[in-house]
């Protein structure tokens, strides 16, 4: 029996995270509101029940895509960014990750968390809020970063301001290359732009690390 149970466990995690990668890559496009059950279960050819069983709601099917949205994005920018030590090096890894992460498109419609906080800003309620707790610990993660470079002595900076203009840069590049079609150059631009705000800020004989 046991045996059994545990086969049944095991079926439907994997089961859920088909559906969660199939809607991360819709909501990427499509937006959160682009997401329904009835809609994975077709593209996905399971059952709508089997497939609402897993969420009970709409909303905890958008709940649940952006928690893996997260752990996707953790994967691609994060956690290669955290293998370079704390330093001028380090807020410069975050930049390539994240450029990187856009750029070879994790998600097919660029930034997951850049499109739903668009369509969830000026929204209420769980998703809205779960959202903007995502974009805090994000732009913490930033200054926390640059607030490591400048305890290294490698950086004189104001965190918070610094934070705010390198995800101006992230988010810029992001929407620019969804617009246009020379999107490698558009990303070359970021870099150089991010390089040299980092430069104008890096304290004299730091080495640059690119």
């Amino acid at each position: 029996m046991e045996t059994r149970v545990d086969g049944r466990l095991v079926r439907g995690d994997q089961t859920r995270r088909i559906v969660l990668a199939k809607a991360v890559d819709i909501a990427s496009v499509d937006g959160l509101e682009g997401l329904s059950i009835g809609r994975l279960a077709k593209e996905l050819e399971l059952s709508k029940g089997g497939v609402f069983a897993h969420f009970g709601s709409k909303e905890e099917l958008q709940l649940a895509t952006v928690r893996a949205a997260r752990r996707i994005y953790a994967e691609a920018v994060v956690e290669p960014a955290f293998a370079v030590e704390p330093g001028l090096g380090r807020v410069w890894a975050l930049s390539e990750a994240w450029l990187d992460y856009s750029e070879r498109r994790v998600f097919p419609g660029g930034c997951f968390f850049a499109k739903a906080s668009h369509e969830y800003g000026a929204r209420t309620g769980a998703v809205h809020d779960y959202l903007a707790e995502v974009n805090h610990e994000w732009i913490g993660l930033v200054e926390q970063t640059i607030s490591e470079a400048i305890a290294a002595g490698e950086l004189a900076a104001d965190p918070v301001q610094l934070a705010f203009e390198l995800n101006a840069y992230y988010d810029s590049a992001n929407l620019a290359s969804l617009l246009r079609t020379d999107d490698g150059a558009i990303y070359q631009r970021a870099r150089h732009s991010i390089r040299a705000r980092l430069e104008s800020a890096a304290t004299a004989g730091t080495p640059l690390p690119w």
